[in-house]
């Protein structure tokens, strides 16, 4: 009941003005730019198209929405300063941000302001455990994912020699944290546990220590960038050790960086919601645009569906009133029907497990199957 007793506190910040203001003011947050950019311009092709299509359709409310983008480049400091700005041109709605760590202090942000927040990518347990009733997310979370690892690694490679590694953010440290938990509930240990720094280029000596320790496995919480760089240099001194991670290798830059180096990379993710129904017109739409819907595209989209739903639900843009209107709905979106729990998770199933092959990532049971043929 937290979120929903303190949804009436919302109700007394920044909606002044906002229900006589012709146009209705939403936003998106996240790298815009810097070395995870990549992800930024998914969060605004989802946002973009979903602007445009609602209008298209008459706005909300049968008033147009004004789309703003914001550039947090995932800098904690810089997401608050983002939010303030948000806040300021009196934006009801934010489609963000995308690193858990721009997202959890920008979240505070929009708890005190009052204005509604749907993370379409943040995934530490943090984000919706301790945020306000305004706050939610229309990914899952990393205890789901990292569990969903740890699983998948005791399963089919039972006798391998683990490493787990991170690159001490919310997001990576939260991940790895999270799949070690799981990987030793499941009586497994690994052979080695660390962290490395975000931004480098030479991974060297952590490699050259993994090949000390003759790792298979090595489980990363972080970046594609960074992962991206590690499987280089892993195959630069011959080893085969094969890499598994996260959600945020869900991006064709991955293997732009890797090139053959990443084939056979393992990684968690949602299904594929390009793969939905539910999405098949909107992905038609994209790919007319020359736009690959991949990774976060899609749940930058639904996460704007499920606001003017909750919005229309609630017959105002009014944060409070469209926060409760969240709590209480059930949204048709690209990703399929869903609906959020007390602390704003979403219903949507958690997570499965890919792999990168021949430059494109497929789920592993389909290149199980495709590789006894």
């Amino acid at each position: 009941m937290k979120k929903l007793m303190m949804a009436a506190v919302v109700a007394a910040f920044g909606f002044a003005g906002a229900a006589h203001a012709e146009s209705v003011k939403i936003g998106t947050a996240g790298p815009m730019t810097g070395q995870y950019a990549s992800f930024g311009k998914q969060m605004k092709d989802g946002f973009d198209m979903a602007v445009k299509d609602i209008n298209a359709a008459g706005g909300v409310l049968g008033k147009k929405i004004e789309g703003k983008v914001y550039d947090d480049a995932c800098d904690p400091k810089q997401a608050v300063a983002v939010a303030n700005k948000a806040v300021g041109d009196g934006v009801v709605f934010m489609a963000g941000h995308f690193c858990s760590g721009s997202s959890i202090p920008a979240s505070k942000v929009y708890e005190e302001e009052g204005v509604v927040m749907i993370s379409p990518a943040s995934t530490n347990p943090k984000l919706t455990d301790e945020g306000g009733p305004n706050v939610f997310r229309v990914c899952g979370r990393d205890d789901q994912q990292g569990k969903t690892a740890a699983e998948f690694i005791a399963k089919e490679f039972p006798d391998a020699r683990v490493a787990i590694f991170h690159d001490k953010t919310a997001y990576g440290k939260g991940l790895a944290d999270e799949m070690r938990k799981r990987f030793h509930e499941l009586g497994k240990k690994e052979v080695m546990y660390g962290s490395y720094t975000a931004g480098e280029k030479d991974y060297s000596a952590l490699v050259s220590k993994l090949k000390k320790n003759k790792i298979d496995i090595l489980y990363l919480g972080g970046y594609h960038t960074e992962a991206g760089l590690i499987v280089r240099q892993m195959r630069d001194q011959g080893m085969k050790t094969r890499l598994m991670s996260g959600d945020a290798l869900v991006t064709q830059e991955y293997w732009n960086i890797t090139g053959p180096a990443g084939e056979g990379t393992l990684m968690t993710f949602s299904p594929d919601p390009r793969k939905s129904p539910a999405a098949a017109e909107v992905v038609k739409k994209f790919e007319a645009a020359g736009i690959n819907p991949e990774g976060y595209v899609l749940y930058t989209y639904a996460a704007v569906q499920a606001w003017k739903q909750a919005a229309e639900a609630a017959k105002t843009v009014d944060p409070a009133k469209v926060t409760e209107a969240l709590h209480k709905g059930k949204f048709k979106t690209v990703l399929g029907e869903l609906s959020f729990n007390e602390k704003g998770d979403v219903s949507l199933p958690g997570y499965v497990v890919y792999i990168w092959h021949d430059g494109k990532y497929m789920y592993y049971d389909e290149y199980k199957k495709a590789m006894k043929k």
